[in-house]
Parts: structure tokens; C-alpha cells; sequence
């Protein structure tokens, strides 16, 4: 970290992480560990971690809701995020300033209600305007000069599901929602 950066004040993370109603997911590097594998047909291929996704169902049973933009387009990405039941879905395209603004809109939150964890540079103009923004460790340095929390778990190896519990204990829910798993 240069002498220009400042460690991120932990209160600051957890009060922001607090007033999060709604929390979007980059793919490649966040959900997946940004690994591409093709098949014999050409089909690209994505590996998605189990641990993350109950992460993201626990987060909307606390009432939180969830969305993925993207700038790759997939079809297991559809996939993925109907077995999850996420709301909103944008992929294609490096601009994803243009669909937060919509869902912004469809949902009527402010911009400081909501948290976005992404890896790269396409990430950049969500990052810089949500109230809550993450990174991952094996994201851009840009992006960590930008985010209010890093995760310790690289991307597709459990930062989703660290954020996810993360945003759970800053308000409060965590034990609420892990009740029905300690019966």
C-alpha cells in the first residue's frame, strides 16, 4: 500500500455494509475464479463455488436483494442465476454503468444502498459509486485503490460467500438466518 492509500476505517466498512439492500455480482473473477475452459465444441466453460451460492440465498432470505452484471455474455451464467433465484441479470458489453442505472431505477434504492464486488477495470464506474464497494485479492490494483473491503477469499473461491456473511453480521441477521441450520 503507497503513502497516498489509507487502510479503510472498519467501522466505516461494517456501517456501510449495514445499509446494503441490494448486493450485484460481477462473474468472471468474482462467482468464477476467472478462468476460461472450452470444451471439444468451442463451448466455453465455468466453474461456479457451492459455498457462494448458499451465500447469496441466505443474503436474500434476510431480505437483501441480488443482482449480476457482466460484460461476458454465458448461458451458464442464466443458469446459475436462476438455480439462485437473483432478480436482475445484465450480461454483454463493458458498460455496465447504463444497467446499474436501470436497476437503480427498477428498484427505487439509492446508490449508498447498495454494495457491488467486482475485479477489473470494467468494474471501475460501479465500484466508485455504490455505497458499499469490494474487491477481490486476485482483482486490479485499481480496483482495490477504489473498494471499501477486500475479501480475504480469492474470487470463485469463496469471496462471494465471505461478503455475503459479511453484510449478514454488519446488520445484525447473521444468526437469524443460520438458525434454521442449527436445529
Amino acid at each position: 500500500m503507497s503513502a497516498a492509500e489509507t487502510t479503510p476505517d472498519p467501522l466505516d466498512k461494517l456501517a456501510r455494509a449495514a445499509r446494503v439492500r441490494l448486493m450485484i455480482f460481477d462473474v468472471d473473477g468474482v462467482l468464477t475464479d476467472g478462468s476460461l475452459h472450452y470444451g471439444a465444441d468451442g463451448e466455453a466453460l465455468k466453474t461456479f463455488n457451492v459455498h457462494d451460492g448458499l451465500g447469496i440465498k441466505l443474503l436474500q432470505e434476510s431480505g437483501v436483494q441480488t443482482a449480476i452484471i457482466s460484460a461476458r455474455v454465458s448461458p451458464q451464467v442464466v443458469k446459475r442465476a436462476a438455480d439462485l433465484g437473483i432478480g436482475f441479470l445484465h450480461q454483454g458489453g463493458h458498460d455496465k454503468l447504463t444497467p446499474f442505472r436501470a436497476l437503480l431505477e427498477k428498484t427505487g434504492l439509492t446508490a449508498e444502498q447498495v454494495g457491488f464486488i467486482g475485479d477489473d477495470v470494467v468494474d471501475l464506474p460501479i465500484l466508485s459509486r455504490v455505497g458499499f464497494a469490494v474487491g477481490v485479492p486476485n482483482g486490479r490494483a485499481e480496483v482495490h485503490r477504489r473498494a471499501h473491503h477486500i475479501t480475504e477469499a480469492a474470487g470463485g473461491r469463496g469471496a462471494v460467500r465471505e461478503i455475503c456473511e459479511f453484510v449478514l453480521r454488519a446488520q445484525g441477521s447473521y444468526d437469524q438466518v443460520m438458525a434454521q441450520f442449527l436445529v
